[in-house]
């Protein structure tokens, strides 16, 4: 399946000047939903993966069936103060501003193999932020996934050392 011809440009989203890729009519389709899902977990079923951990929000969407699909529980990385235990957190900056992502201080343990899901992957702040975080929590990170990937934003240049996976490329 194309899943190219199922994720809709919105021209000026969230800002003038951004053509932002919509990806809910693919959330709508279940055929292209069932694709996605599939390829994105392909390349690591004969890989050891302990977790998926999903960036907040949509990463929590493909994480979370990602994981289902392994075999393997589920761990969300989400924004400040979203979750109810103590956390690591860790700031970056995005294209607008600055933020971070948050994950619970005894989520993984002693040396899990986590794979790392979202549904973009942009300027690569938010997923350094997260292998940095699945990292300080005692984890490795054996990949990050991505639906799509925007190249022209060079997100790769900020994740050195990090095997990445994406379906689709703008």
């Amino acid at each position: 399946m194309d899943l190219k011809k199922v994720i809709r440009d919105v021209p000026d989203f969230p800002n003038p000047g951004i053509l932002f890729k919509d990806i809910t009519p693919l959330l709508e389709n279940p055929a292209a939903l069932e694709d996605a899902v599939g390829r994105l977990t392909e390349p690591f079923l004969s890989r050891k993966i302990d977790s998926v951990a999903g960036v907040e929000s949509r990463g929590f969407i493909f994480g979370a069936l990602v994981a289902a699909r392994l075999g393997v529980g589920f761990l969300p990385v989400r924004k400040p103060g979203k979750l109810p235990r103590e956390t690591f957190r860790e700031e970056f900056q995005l294209e607008y501003g600055a933020s971070a992502v948050e994950i619970h201080r005894d989520a993984l343990g002693s040396g899990p193999r986590i794979l790392v899901v979202d549904d973009v992957l942009a300027t690569g702040g938010t997923a350094a932020a997260t292998g940095k975080l699945v990292q300080r929590a005692g984890g490795e990170v054996i990949s990050m996934a991505f639906l799509i990937e925007l190249a022209f934003l060079e997100g790769r240049k900020h994740l050195p050392g990090f095997d990445i996976h994406s379906l689709l490329q703008y």
